[in-house]
């Protein structure tokens, strides 16, 4: 499993960022990493220098072996609450997708 971060000029700490971020989805997505070939995390700060309410946006794209890529997007005050967010909503839909691939073996 290829874990990519691509983030925005405006995000400060990119390293950290990215150590962060693969932390999540190794812990929250480790479970059902067998089909995932690659996961892809766009992070976003959309008030740039300015401060507001839910401006942090992140983006999850996931691609499982022989199926469309899934994406789950979140938005929040913080970096880490959107990848939280994002990373739960898309164990949700995996857990749901590759139920209903286990449902039909």
């Amino acid at each position: 499993m290829h874990i990519q971060v691509n983030t925005d000029n405006n995000i400060a700490g990119r390293d950290d960022v990215t150590r962060y971020v693969q932390g999540v989805i190794e812990s929250k997505l480790g479970a059902v990493s067998n089909g995932i070939t690659r996961i892809e995390v766009h992070l976003q700060d959309q008030n740039a220098e300015k401060s507001g309410p839910e401006d942090k946006r992140c983006m999850v794209e996931v691609r499982l072996e022989n199926r469309q890529p899934v994406t789950a997007t979140n938005t929040a005050d913080t970096i880490q609450s959107a990848v939280i967010g994002a990373v739960d909503k898309m164990r949700n839909i995996l857990d749901r997708e590759l139920g209903k691939q286990r449902a039909r073996r």
